[in-house]
């Protein structure tokens, strides 16, 4: 964070390795909450940034790449040492804890027919390499392929070595347009809807407590106005109807690494 004589403050915004959807909304968020908090704590500018970190440099955010502040999921095991400062209010209803499978097309049948738990933890579920996710799907008796990458993984799913790969209701859309539809015969599944608590959080720089609250004081304010609710409308308001999320078979796992006060989050399909 850089700050003039005049109380104008430059944020630097780490805003890489997600979806572009995700990108546009937590960008979003992060202008009105500065918008909000302007007459109090100044100007503001954002400088963001969308590089891509390797799992193992993901973690160096603060004390290696110097960022200010990023977004990501509550509990994030990659920064289980570290000293962020997390914001606990959510960014998006815990969305992306909603996770819908993308398929190949001619499993439409075998997805369709899962009734049981039991019969979609016997399929092979693809994740990229150190994410999160993984973890908690293995915890959960899910069979899980750890490996490869975010560019690399709907090859992998095309190519027979495992079953799906399951993205959360905030991005499963972009994701499939921007990546599976350009490999063939690959769908987003109409049957499954798995759930667990994975909240997207603020996490600051610890060395930026002022930055910090900012940002937990605008987050307030944004909530208490509606404006949060505003943009989360924007772009997720008819993502219930589009995803056709109160049809599907719901399947809910534990999330062994999320913070106690997250730890009661349910689903909540009518609030969406």
């Amino acid at each position: 964070m850089e700050q003039d004589t005049q109380k104008s403050t430059t944020v630097d915004f780490w805003n890489g390795n997600r979806s572009a959807a995700r990108q546009v909304y937590e960008r979003k968020v992060l202008q009105a909450i500065l918008e909000a908090t302007e007459e109090e704590w100044g100007a503001w500018e954002i400088r963001e940034s969308l590089e891509e970190y390797p799992g193992d440099e993901e973690s160096l955010v603060f004390t290696g790449k110097g960022h200010d502040l990023f977004v990501t999921i509550a509990g994030n095991q990659k920064f289980k040492e570290g000293d962020m400062i997390v914001i606990p209010q959510l960014l998006t209803k815990n969305l992306l804890g909603y996770r819908i499978p993308i398929i190949r097309e001619e499993d439409a049948g075998l997805f369709g027919g899962i009734r049981q738990a039991g019969e979609l933890q016997k399929l092979a579920h693809g994740i990229p390499e150190t994410w999160s996710d993984a973890i908690i799907f293995r915890r959960n008796g899910y069979n899980m392929v750890e490996e490869g990458t975010f560019d690399d993984i709907f090859d992998r799913l095309q190519n027979r070595l495992f079953d799906y790969s399951a993205y959360g209701a905030n991005e499963v859309l972009g994701v499939y347009e921007n990546r599976a539809s350009k490999r063939e015969g690959l769908i987003i599944d109409q049957n499954i809807l798995l759930f667990y608590p994975f909240p997207l959080v603020f996490y600051v720089n610890p060395e930026l407590p002022e930055m910090a609250q900012r940002i937990e004081q605008g987050m307030q304010s944004i909530i208490s106005s509606g404006k949060l609710d505003a943009i989360f409308n924007e772009h997720y308001g008819d993502i219930t109807a589009q995803l056709n999320l109160d049809s599907r078979r719901i399947f809910v796992l534990d999330n062994p690494l999320i913070p106690d006060e997250f730890r009661d989050l349910a689903p909540d399909l009518e609030n969406l």
